[in-house]
């Protein structure tokens, strides 16, 4: 019959896979090979084909060669000759992985020096394509040239202390073009030249890199340009924030989408300010289709893998928008609330169409305080809660493992919360290994607590989760839509439990496929609750025979019909096509704004000119009036004078001064002026000299008239409008108003006054 197996060499290989992942799958392999000979090479092959350990190879030398034969990393007795290497070369052809720990003290020194000195070829593995090296010793780390063939695609190199020729090794290691995989970690500062040295390496498709200085800008932009690169883990731990910042500060995220083409754009390709926001409409295409340009760095990352900080976490995710299908955390615990949040938010926000397995688990400083409180002395570990509520939609996710130390306690709220938001779930485990003491009190999340998972996560087969196993009441069990047909294996831990036949029933009930349960005893477990792990082992017994009781029952009933909805893909077709409808539409509004904005321009200039003409005409009559009034006003006080002063001289010489009235204002009893006593010819003279002087001045005083720079009074303008005369009347009116004042005159004084009033 081994003709029909061996016809398809790689249906083969699975089924040997398969047997050599079952407990005890090496030992069963081997039998199989030294029993059959059609199954010896493909046996070998997959035997010899991940070694762990060099002590395999060594021994393949004679047992006389050897120190002890049953421990040959001891190292040899003497120099094989060239024949001792042959079973040696022959099974290190088979041989593609090998690892080696200098700390473990299985192999001796003194074995590398002879296979460097006597091997009989170059390379004693020549098809070796994955190393893994850790040494502590510079003498350690140089013997790692041993089996770095030509085939190598993976290095995961480790190395304790700086060696002084650390830099020709990577430069022999960076010398394989065809170099896949990258894995240095150092305990001192990163050379300044690594990113020099592995510049050319442009087929590395996965980095991990956790050494002081593995956050610098430049190492960022180096992975960065690495145009295959799937998969990048980094150590965050003891960072502050800002240098976690400092990582991506020489990475150009890219412009995005520009186009109004594009599905992720904003652009719409209309210029105009109404236009609707389409922005969510875009992102629900982007969503859907996954054509949406990637605007962070690592634009094709699919596997990503931090240490460190909850915050320094958050603070890194917040640069990535790549299409992360598997995320691995290694977080301290407790973490804070906050940060959880965060993570949380921005890992559902960011990777909720692309994400399929989710990880989160202790950092080393985590583990290494779980285990000093694992002694006697080290009491209890606490017992905190680790809230799912906060995460959000992931339907693509299909593995969720969370194992901390101290973030333990989940409700059935969380339960239920994580069951709407990944209903795509497979595998579920949720720190299985914790431990729950009587001090502690029983778990907080009940069997029936699990429904939620059964009635709404079809594809969920691994279940791994501490529970507190209570009787089930009579709705579950009347109810069929949470019997589960996906789910084949159970992991309860140290779970707690009441009734080992109620608890069998409900299982029965809601799992009745199930074929593999597990718990915690004596035999796997050094501390455990002897009479959970017994209630355990009875449920196991009970099951199976409860199971096909319920089986036999619904299947005399009828199926119930499956709906099975739609698959989504096809809301993608819809969502391009409103994009390329809504820039269409767009075009006919920017011919309208543009002639009603031509209008409205003309209108504005017009109204202005009347204004500026009306101002200008009217200044100009009111300088011409007031010239033309002032000559007619002088005439007619010179002609009324003469008569008056000639009546007034003759009637004073004979007869006492006469009494005369005067205008409103002036003193009663004025002394008449000195002009009355002169002759009528003297008073005629010196009226016809002023007459003169008036004529040959009146073109300077008509112009000046008409000169607005003469700043005069009110009064003054008046008195020129009305000028004095000679007659005497007027001077006695001045006199009467000096009286008034109280300013008497003697008789001296007014006999000295001048008879001329020029």
């Amino acid at each position: 019959m081994h003709p029909a197996i061996l016809r398809d060499a790689d249906a083969t290989n699975k089924l040997f896979e398969a047997i050599l992942d079952t407990p005890g799958g090496r030992r069963s392999l081997s039998r199989l090979a030294r029993t059959c000979k059609a199954f010896k090479e493909p046996v070998l092959d997959i035997l010899w084909r991940d070694l762990d350990s060099l002590a395999p190879l060594i021994g393949l030398f004679p047992n006389t060669l050897l120190k002890r034969a049953r421990r040959p990393g001891l190292g040899l007795a003497k120099n094989p000759e060239r024949d001792d290497w042959n079973r040696l070369l022959a099974y290190g052809e088979r041989v593609r992985s090998i690892s080696y720990m200098e700390s473990s003290g299985n192999i001796s020194p003194t074995i590398f020096p002879i296979l460097e000195e006597l091997r009989p070829r170059q390379w004693l593995l020549p098809n070796l394509t994955s190393l893994t090296w850790k040494s502590e010793t510079a003498a350690g780390l140089e013997r790692c040239r041993l089996f770095l063939g030509p085939e190598l695609r993976n290095i995961t190199l480790e190395v304790g202390t700086k060696h002084p020729k650390l830099n020709d090794l990577l430069v022999e290691i960076a010398s394989h073009a065809r170099l896949s995989s990258l894995a240095f970690t150092l305990h001192t500062n990163l050379p300044d030249n690594f990113t020099d040295i592995f510049h050319n390496n442009l087929s590395l498709e996965k980095v991990c890199i956790a050494a002081p200085g593995a956050l610098s800008a430049r190492v960022g932009l180096w992975a960065a340009q690495l145009p295959k690169l799937r998969s990048f883990t980094v150590d965050l731990t003891g960072r502050t924030t800002t240098a976690v910042e400092g990582f991506f500060d020489d990475i150009s995220p890219g412009s995005g989408a520009s186009t109004p083409s594009s599905v992720g754009g904003t652009d719409s390709g209309v210029f105009s300010g109404d236009e609707l926001d389409f922005s969510e409409i875009r992102k629900s295409a982007v969503r859907l289709t996954g054509d949406g340009p990637r605007h962070g760095a690592f634009a094709h990352l699919t596997h990503l893998q931090l240490s460190g900080e909850t915050s320094n976490v958050a603070t890194f995710l917040k640069h990535l928008t790549s299409p992360l299908t598997h995320l691995e955390l290694l977080i301290d615990d407790p973490p804070a609330s906050e940060d959880w949040q965060d993570v949380c938010g921005l890992v559902c926000e960011q990777f909720s169409y692309t994400l399929q397995v989710f990880r989160v688990s202790p950092t080393s400083a985590s583990r290494f305080q779980e285990l000093v409180r694992s002694t006697s002395r080290g009491g209890d570990t606490p017992v905190r809660h680790l809230p799912l509520t906060h995460l959000g939609p992931l339907p693509r996710l299909h593995r969720l493992d969370i194992d901390l130390p101290e973030s333990v306690l989940f409700h059935e709220s969380d339960i239920a919360h994580l069951a709407n938001m990944c209903p795509s779930l497979e595998i579920l485990r949720l720190s299985a290994l914790a431990r729950w003491p009587s001090t502690v009190g029983p778990p907080a999340l009940t069997l029936e607590g699990l429904v939620p998972l059964m009635r709404q996560c079809r594809r969920l087969h691994t279940l791994a989760v501490v529970v507190n196993a209570l009787d089930g009441s009579e709705g579950i069990l009347s109810t069929r839509e949470v019997s589960s047909r996906s789910l084949q294996r159970l992991h309860v831990g140290h779970s707690w439990i009441k009734d080992p036949l109620q608890t069998a029933i409900l299982l029965s009930h809601v799992a009745p496929f199930l074929d593999n349960l597990k718990w915690f005893h004596e035999k796997n477990r050094a501390v455990v609750v002897e009479a959970n792990a017994l209630a355990w082992q009875k449920v196991s017994e009970f099951l199976p025979h409860l199971q096909n009781i319920r089986l036999a029952e619904r299947r005399q009933q009828p199926q119930p019909q499956v709906y099975v909805p739609p698959p989504t893909a096809e809301k993608a077709v819809d969502a391009t096509v409103i994009t390329v409808d809504q820039g269409i539409l767009a075009k006919p509004q920017l011919v309208e704004s543009e002639v009603q904005a031509e209008v409205e321009f003309a209108d504005a200039s017009v109204q202005m000119a009347p204004e500026v003409e009306s101002v200008s005409v009217d200044a100009t009559p009111v300088l011409v009036d007031t010239g033309i009034l002032v000559v007619p006003t002088f005439a007619e006080r010179a002609v009324d004078a003469r008569p008056e002063t000639e009546e007034k001289a003759i009637d004073m010489r004979g007869t006492p001064p006469l009494e005369t009235t005067s205008r409103p204002g002036n003193i009663a009893g004025v002394v008449p002026s000195v002009l009355s006593y002169l002759p009528s010819p003297a008073t005629g003279l010196v009226s016809l000299t002023f007459r003169v002087a008036r004529f040959y001045t009146f073109p300077f005083r008509y112009m000046y008239s008409f000169m607005p720079s003469l700043s005069k009074s009110a009064d003054a303008l008046q008195a020129e409008t009305e000028p004095k005369s000679p007659v005497p009347g007027e001077q006695e009116e001045d006199l009467a108003e000096k009286h008034e004042n109280g300013n008497a005159l003697s008789p001296s004084q007014e006999t000295a006054v001048s008879p001329v009033g020029l």
